[in-house]
């Protein structure tokens, strides 16, 4: 997968873990960690992995001006941590979509960028 469509695709999960937040919140429902979060969680983090390691390439090799790779680490932090949360109800509402709004900002920024580039990812 290139970096643009890596990019969307955690563009995709942003707007579903909100969803997915939103939604235990109502059926006020756990979630099962070792059957439903952590494959869940383990499969994303992969991918999250791999466009940190995409996104830092294209930086250093196209040195955009809006985008720094020290926002890419924050995104992807944030990304790692919100995808988790928002199985569970508990989760602090304000701080979790805060957190999802910096990375799909971040997100949005970067797929800009490589659109500026010309160059397809």
């Amino acid at each position: 997968m290139n970096l643009t469509e890596l990019s969307v695709l955690l563009l995709k999960e942003c707007g579903e873990s909100r969803e997915r937040f939103f939604s235990k919140r109502e059926q006020d429902a756990e979630a099962d960690f070792f059957n439903e979060v952590k494959p869940y969680a383990d499969e994303w983090h992969l991918i999250i992995q791999e466009w940190k390691t995409e996104a830092d390439r294209f930086i250093r090799q196209n040195r955009p001006k809006h985008i720094h790779f020290i926002q890419i680490e924050n995104a992807a932090d944030g990304m790692t941590q919100f995808i988790v949360q928002s199985f569970y109800k508990e989760t602090g509402k304000k701080r979790f979509i805060q957190t999802i709004q910096a990375a799909e900002y971040t997100l949005q920024t970067l797929i800009r960028a490589i659109e500026e580039t010309g160059e397809e990812r």
